[in-house]
């Protein structure tokens, strides 16, 4: 006899544990405290919707883990192609030109490492998200994704060597 679950209490448990790693996923990648919030609510809701096809709770925090940083990246590239519309329409920068020229760079910069992010596989991209945005440790990340430490550490060094070819191909350098 299998017994039901109790869905409120689920997804209760589910953003009391999944929230603050979440939210610090997104804010990482939309850089904005109010944005990353908004984004979050997001995922919720969609984990609200979705939450009875998920087995359990470490299966719910990496479906969430995964749409929140999906939502994050598509707002980041949102912004991208509405700033630079707004900036042919208007003229803009009204910014002194060397800031505007460091703003530009930035900006460049991150969109380049989040293309580069997205072009990664899946089981590499997961990780880095999680490593380098979400800020968790080794263990953490192997729980989540429910593999081994050790291969989330092999993950995360394949990871980092894949970018550091994808952005030295296109040529992004970082200041020292």
């Amino acid at each position: 006899m299998s017994m039901k679950r109790d869905e409120r209490a689920f997804f209760d448990a589910v953003y009391t544990d999944s929230f603050p790693v979440l939210f610090k996923v997104v804010l990482r990648i939309a850089g904005d405290e109010d944005t990353a919030e908004e984004i979050c609510h997001e995922a919720f809701i969609r984990f609200y919707k979705n939450s009875t096809r998920l087995p359990d709770a470490d299966q719910a925090r990496y479906w969430l883990l995964r749409v929140g940083k999906n939502l994050a990246f598509n707002y980041s590239k949102r912004q991208g192609r509405e700033r630079t519309a707004y900036q042919r329409v208007w003229n803009e920068p009204e910014r002194p030109q060397e800031t505007a020229d460091a703003a530009v760079l930035q900006d460049e910069t991150t969109r380049l490492v989040q293309d580069a992010i997205s072009r990664l596989p899946k089981t590499l991209r997961d990780v880095i998200v999680l490593k380098e945005y979400g800020d968790l440790s080794y263990g953490e990340i192997a729980s989540t994704l429910g593999i081994s430490v050790g291969n989330v550490k092999v993950r995360v060094h394949r990871a980092r060597e894949r970018l550091a070819r994808e952005l030295e191909e296109a040529d992004v350098h970082f200041p020292e």
